[in-house]
């Protein structure tokens, strides 16, 4: 693995952040680690002077930064969106601590686009937020006080990337295949280890998946009524913890498609 190339790979999202300061703070952050993809969601002050100054040596990434109007524009085109976040969600996915999560995102930014997804000063990510990625992380603190600065979040993740980068690239040059990736199997699933041959589906293609469940589910009796987004928040849960592929993306939305039209009463093709 070469991780440079790895690290083309990850985008680090700043939902809304409202402090300038702060996103220049989280460039210089991420340079000192190898990352140079930022994407801003709704920052309330950007350009600003005061990024400027605190980004340092930092401010091509402030210059190359995107601007996006909505977490689901900052995620298009990523296989892997991780949600970082001090507090525990009841329907979010099971969560990660820093060192699985950089693994994983490292593993898996070899072959796909990853997404590290902050949320802002104060509020941190919603609840919606969080249902938008498909792995939850924290990090690890004394629980009394788990509140950390932006910046210093995105410091301590990049560290981790760094380090979860540089063991990647010593395995792969221990155990090389005959193509030169990691040897092993077809894929070792999750929690700090290796992806190969998967090519899972990106956060789009899986929105457009739970769109089509609940409107397939909605034409039955299996939602509640009035409460339909409780059940579709642990359909969630469950597909997010598979990973789904594309392949399997499209197996899914083919068996819904015929669902629906023997709904309807029309005739399966």
């Amino acid at each position: 693995m070469n991780p440079s190339r790895c690290f083309e790979r990850i985008r680090v999202v700043l939902h809304r952040p409202s402090h300038p300061g702060n996103i220049g703070a989280a460039a210089r952050a991420m340079k000192t680690m190898g990352l140079s993809r930022l994407v801003l969601v709704e920052p309330r002050r950007f350009p600003d002077r005061e990024a400027d100054a605190l980004a340092v040596n930092a401010a091509d990434l402030l210059a190359a930064a995107k601007i996006c109007s909505s977490l689901k524009q900052a995620l298009e085109g990523v296989a892997l969106a991780v949600a970082w976040s001090a507090r525990g969600r009841d329907l979010s996915h099971a969560p990660l601590e820093a060192r699985a999560a950089a693994a994983e995102t490292v593993a898996l930014a070899g072959t796909s686009e990853v997404a590290l997804v902050f949320g802002n000063e104060t509020a941190g990510l919603a609840n919606e937020d969080v249902l938008l990625c498909n792995r939850l992380a924290h990090i690890p603190t004394v629980p009394d006080f788990s509140s950390l600065n932006l910046a210093a979040a995105v410091q301590i993740v990049a560290y981790e990337i760094y380090l979860a980068a540089g063991t990647a690239a010593r395995a792969a040059q221990s155990q090389p295949s005959s193509k030169g990736e990691f040897s092993g199997r077809d894929e070792i699933d999750t929690r700090g280890e290796i992806y190969s041959k998967r090519e899972l589906a990106t956060v789009e293609q899986v929105e457009h998946f739970y769109a089509h469940l609940e409107s397939s589910l909605g034409q039955t009796d299996f939602l509640e009524p009035g409460k339909p987004k409780r059940m579709m928040e642990r359909m969630r849960r469950l597909f997010g913890r598979a990973g789904l592929q594309r392949e399997e993306v499209n197996i899914l939305r083919g068996m819904l498609t015929a669902w629906d039209r023997k709904g309807q009463g029309g005739e399966e093709s």
